[in-house]
């Protein structure tokens, strides 16, 4: 003898099961098109190009980077919340330039290694 909730439960456990499969599903969609040869090539010379416009713009921004180093050297909370919140935490960037840039310039920042790199738009890590 089953109660009330059963039909609740299984309910539940079916829209669990659901959710899993869609999201199997997108990260097997995107696992096979990342793998794709020519999706790699594409992500390298977007990379590549990120890095030289990065060095190209350097000259222009490095102040921003200096000001950046040393709030984040001496905890500056007020410097830091001036600072535009993009950011690929998954390719270890982080934009230095001030909070609203992005209809005069691109993202300028640093690489994980210390690099210039500039990029345009956003990604879903950018938090």
């Amino acid at each position: 003898m089953g109660d009330s909730s059963t039909p609740d439960r299984v309910a539940a456990a079916v829209e669990a099961h659901a959710r899993r499969r869609a999201w199997w599903e997108a990260e097997t969609a995107i696992a096979a098109v990342l793998s794709d040869p020519e999706v790699r090539r594409l992500g390298e010379e977007i990379e590549r190009t990120e890095i030289l416009l990065g060095e190209e713009l350097r000259g222009h921004f490095q102040h921003f980077r200096d000001r950046y180093d040393r709030a984040v050297r001496e905890a500056d909370l007020d410097a830091l919340t001036r600072t535009c919140p993009g950011k690929h935490g998954r390719w270890g960037r982080v934009c230095v330039l001030d909070t609203g840039h992005e209809s005069t310039a691109p993202h300028w920042g640093i690489t994980a290694e210390g690099r210039p790199v500039a990029w345009v738009g956003s990604a879903p890590d950018d938090d």
